[in-house]
C-alpha cells in the first residue's frame, strides 16, 4: 500500500523554523522524484522545492530561496523541508508528492504550517 506521511507541521513564530518529514512506503522511493507544495487558504497549490531522485537538480520557488531547504534519505524513505525565518505568508498546508515518469504521482495528506505571533 502506497503511504506518503507528512509531520511537523504546527504553529511557529515569525522567524521561527520547522522541519517537515515526509515518511515514504509502498514503492520504491529511490526511483522517485520529490518535491513539497504547499496551499494557503483561497490559493492554489504551489511548488515550494523539489529534488531528483539522485539529488542532483534541486529547484525552489522564489519566495523560499535561502530559507528553506529540502532533502531526503533513501536509506530511511523520508524527504524533509527544513523552513527556516518562516514568514506569516508562509501559513500554508504543506503536501510532499513523488513522481515518476513511468508510475502514478503520489501525494501526501499534508499537514498545517502556521506563522503567527
Amino acid at each position: 500500500q502506497v503511504q506518503l506521511v507528512e509531520s511537523g507541521g504546527g504553529l511557529v513564530q515569525p522567524g521561527g523554523s520547522l522541519r517537515l518529514s515526509c515518511a515514504i512506503s509502498g514503492f520504491t522511493f529511490s526511483n522517485y522524484d520529490t518535491s513539497w507544495y504547499r496551499q494557503a487558504p483561497g490559493k492554489e497549490r504551489e511548488l515550494v522545492a523539489a529534488m531528483t531522485s539522485d539529488g542532483t537538480r534541486l529547484n525552489y520557488a522564489d519566495s523560499v530561496k535561502g530559507r528553506f531547504t529540502i532533502t531526503r534519505d533513501n536509506a530511511r524513505n523520508t524527504v524533509y523541508l527544513q523552513m527556516n525565518s518562516l514568514k506569516p505568508e508562509d501559513t500554508a498546508v504543506y503536501y510532499c508528492k513523488a513522481v515518476n515518469l513511468y508510475s502514478p504521482t503520489y501525494w501526501g495528506q499534508g499537514t498545517q504550517v502556521t506563522v503567527s505571533s
